[in-house]
């Protein structure tokens, strides 16, 4: 979870969409963003205020809250709670997923047992599972090994998601940039993020697991498991290189990917190369979801800031214009100033199809259990 900074003043500057083979191409506008069909497919509301369900309707989106084993965020009881009851306030556009926690992980009942409970949150609605970094770094076994996520003791778990359709949200590893001195990194909001969380900046710890395994680990799962309908949270972590992505999809067919929080390292790769990044995402625009990472947490003034906003109060201000600064980028052929990279970034103006797809149909898609 890494926040994205962008700033609010938008440069309406147009950029003529890049035409296919069959002639120039429609794509939607600024003014388009919120009478059309939209998913987030990677939000956290940890607060049954209904703030985020309100703006969610108002900017025409559904959501899908992740709920995550992250200790900054609330209990996982309390999480779960929260789900139900803004699903129960709203279930047209409100789902959620459910997660597990990592406790006594090896014991011999612990896949009976978390089975039993991701089973009884699918009969509440939960629409499939989340595993967070925790597994490959920080989460350890009986003999203080890191558990892995190739680790064969979740074949059970995972062999009961795969023969019941149940997907998979992953987050492993983090942005490349995790490896690297501040002053390298490309963009700030990574930077800010891991000034702030030393304990997942892998630079301080090269003790820990390098960039490199963890991906093959992650790799190797996803190969191990090939009926599992996959998701790889945050772009798969593979957001510093479109081609890497590509390969990725390209070997795992299986596979899926977010966009959630990633927006900023795709538009550092589009300051040098704009049309092979539009031609990435029109290429595997059946496999990739929007999702932004937005997190509405209890208000706590002794806990680090989280995602935007960083005033609860300002929640449906701040996630608008975050919504709004990613539609521009992506569906529009306008200009924006992003402070994350300072730098002016040219929207992609990606057909309407395609947007239709990334936005909305993806996610109905590979969430088989929304309602119809």
């Amino acid at each position: 979870m890494i926040p994205r900074i962008c700033c609010a003043i938008f440069l309406c500057v147009s950029w003529a969409a890049a035409a296919d083979a069959g002639g120039a191409e429609s794509s939607y506008t600024a003014a388009d963003f919120a009478r059309v069909r939209k998913f987030d497919a990677h939000v956290h509301a940890n607060t049954d205020d209904h703030r985020f369900l309100d703006i969610a309707a108002k900017d025409g989106f559904e959501t899908l809250s992740i709920n995550v084993d992250y200790p900054d965020f609330p209990p996982l009881e309390k999480q779960a709670q929260v789900a139900h009851t803004l699903q129960a306030a709203d279930p047209r556009r409100f789902h959620f997923l459910t997660t597990f926690s990592m406790k006594d992980f090896g014991a011999a009942s612990w896949t009976a047992d978390r089975v039993r409970h991701i089973d009884a949150e699918i009969a509440r609605g939960a629409l499939g599972v989340k595993v967070w970094k925790n597994i490959g770094m920080v989460e350890r076994d009986a003999q203080n090994r890191l558990i892995m996520l190739d680790d064969p003791r979740f074949d059970g778990l995972v062999s009961h998601l795969e023969a019941k359709g149940i997907p998979l949200v992953a987050h492993q590893a983090e942005p490349k940039n995790c490896w690297l001195p501040l002053e390298a990194m490309t963009t700030q909001n990574d930077r800010s993020y891991f000034r702030d969380h030393p304990e997942y900046y892998m630079y301080l710890h090269p003790e820990q697991p390098s960039y490199e395994s963890l991906m093959a680990a992650r790799d190797h799962f996803v190969a191990r498991h090939p009926k599992l309908n996959f998701v790889g949270a945050h772009l798969a972590s593979l957001e510093w290189s479109v081609d890497e992505l590509a390969r990725f999809l390209d070997t795992y067919p299986n596979a899926t990917a977010d966009l959630a929080a990633r927006m900023t390292q795709v538009q550092f790769q589009s300051q040098s190369d704009p049309d092979k990044v539009r031609r990435f995402f029109v290429k595997y625009q059946d496999r990739l979801l929007y999702g932004s990472d937005l997190t509405e947490n209890p208000s706590d003034p002794h806990e680090r800031a989280q995602n935007p906003p960083l005033d609860a109060a300002q929640f449906p201000l701040e996630a608008d214009a975050f919504w709004r600064s990613d539609w521009l980028y992506l569906a529009t052929s306008e200009v924006q100033s992003i402070d994350a990279i300072k730098a002016d970034v040219k929207g992609l103006a990606l057909p309407k199809a395609v947007i239709d797809k990334i936005y909305y149909s993806n996610a109905r898609r590979v969430f088989l259990r929304l309602p119809r």
